[in-house]
């Protein structure tokens, strides 16, 4: 082979590595990964396969291929355990997920995806991690937040002079990455994340999503933002859905208004990493022993509910029966100190009287609501560590049922999306003579989160559970330690 000849070989062989190159380039994971439902024994990994480059107005288009996880109890990936190949199909939004079993608890697990358009020719992503919950005999205190109202249209849309396209991002560099309260738990030591829905917007003002594909662009903007996506690498996460995340705001399962219920319930359960996907069947409701001193129950409030416009009575209902039944016997079986009823809509509140969506209105769910709370009382769970926590509402607050019963709502995630909540005594309330104590209330729109710790109390033989309201930049808005 002369020199002439060996050239040409080496720039053919140059410029199939470089096709090679800009083929395996073209695939990625731009959403990052997630851990989910992260138990004492299991966990469900997600991953989405997409494109490089991000969309201008927001979304990240999906890419055929395939993937693996590979985890291991060690940093190095000493003894690593490889789940089976998973196919990334346009059917499933190019979403892989899988569910991993037989973990030891309390233990620190990192995880890290494999991925390619070949079995041949595969990437490895960044190192993530969680850990595994303790169970009844963990003696450390595990934090957590709880958030709702992620809208993505109010963060980045509020002004129309920074919109680009109907899907409405901002163009501002600072906004691209993401809501900044998510930046402010990156910097706190979080064992797990709880969204109670509205994590996103189907009916937000730059577009009402109908269709399957249009639904899904809603997760795949939210998601693929930078924030989110270096949470989720070591943070992981527990979701429940609410109305705009399920059809549009204050719906319910009737009516042919698009999108359908049925669509809805799907979407969710495909975006996030909540059920096993060989499972069809898998409830949406369900709970966690954390450590000794912590259970958390989360519920599912739109599959099972009657229609809002149906009367408040007795054959009203937003759980569903079974649902109910399910919740009071596990409630009643658990020996935690703490039991917390994480839901995506409030059952103390007040709340805004014209409203007919939930437990709190008179016109809602309200019969079912106060049925409950009065077994609550009955069974002295109020007096045993028993608290509601939940989303939907735009405000942080901390009130007490006339029965006892004390609620922490989360308030929405960005300012963008908050407003003043009602309070006691207020006529345009669901408490218009002042029953619901409450001891606090914001006194000016913001947006944050509540961050919950709990652990073992200074005397033994107690748990201490600290609830922190905080702004989206993480200063203390207000605070209070329950002891028992």
């Amino acid at each position: 082979m002369n020199d002439r000849q060996s050239i040409c070989v080496l720039l053919a062989c140059f410029c199939l590595s470089a096709m090679t190159n800009s083929l395996q380039a073209e695939i990625y994971h731009a959403q990052g990964e997630m851990a989910g439902e992260v138990s004492q024994t299991s966990a469900i990994l997600q991953s989405r396969l997409t494109s490089v480059e991000r969309n201008i107005d927001g979304g990240v288009a999906g890419a055929p291929g395939v993937a693996r996880f590979e985890y291991a109890d060690n940093a190095d990936f000493q003894n690593a355990t490889l789940t089976e190949w998973l196919d990334a199909k346009p059917d499933s939004d190019f979403i892989v997920k899988t569910v991993i079993r037989d973990l030891k608890p309390a233990t620190k697990y990192y995880f890290r995806l494999i991925f390619g358009e070949s079995r041949d020719a595969t990437q490895t992503g960044p190192t993530c991690s969680f850990s595994t919950l303790q169970g009844a005999t963990g003696e450390k205190p595990t934090s957590f937040v709880v958030v709702t109202g992620m809208n993505y249209w109010q963060f980045h849309g509020t002004d129309p002079k920074k919109r680009q396209g109907k899907w409405g991002p901002s163009v501002d560099p600072k906004r691209v990455v993401g809501y900044p309260a998510l930046e402010t738990m990156i910097g706190m030591d979080l064992d797990f994340f709880v969204g109670t829905g509205d994590n996103v917007y189907y009916d937000g003002r730059d577009i009402n999503a109908k269709t399957q594909d249009e639904l899904r662009r809603k997760w795949q903007e939210q998601f693929v933002q930078e924030r989110f996506v270096r949470l989720f690498r070591n943070v992981p996460s527990y979701w429940e859905k609410d109305d705009h995340d399920h059809r549009y705001n204050d719906c319910d399962r009737t009516g042919d208004r698009a999108p359908g219920n049925e669509l809805g319930i799907a979407t969710f359960r495909e975006q996030m990493p909540v059920v096993d996907p060989g499972d069809p069947a898998a409830k949406t409701y369900r709970t966690y022993r954390v450590n000794k001193h912590l259970q958390i129950w989360l519920v599912e409030g739109r599959d099972y509910r009657s229609p809002n416009k149906s009367p408040n009575g007795p054959d009203k209902t937003l759980w569903g029966k079974e649902q109910l039944d399910w919740l009071k016997r596990t409630l009643l079986k658990s020996d935690a100190t703490f039991r917390l009823l994480i839901s995506p809509t409030p059952l103390v509140g007040p709340d805004d009287a014209y409203k007919i969506d939930n437990h709190v209105n008179h016109n809602g769910f309200r019969h079912e609501g106060r049925a409950f709370f009065q077994w609550v009382v009955d069974n002295k769970l109020h007096e045993n560590g028993f608290f509601t926590v939940c989303g939907d509402r735009h405000w942080q607050y901390h009130s007490a049922d006339p029965l006892g019963v004390e609620e922490f709502s989360c308030g929405a995630l960005c300012d963008e999306n908050s407003r003043l909540g009602r309070k006691p005594g207020d006529p345009k309330s669901t408490d218009p003579n002042a029953e619901v104590k409450q001891f606090y209330t914001q006194k000016k729109p913001s947006g944050g989160f509540l961050r919950i710790t709990v652990g073992p109390g200074s005397k033994a033989d107690t748990g201490e559970a600290n609830f922190t309201f905080v702004d989206e930049h993480g200063a203390v808005l207000y605070e209070t330690t329950k002891v028992r």
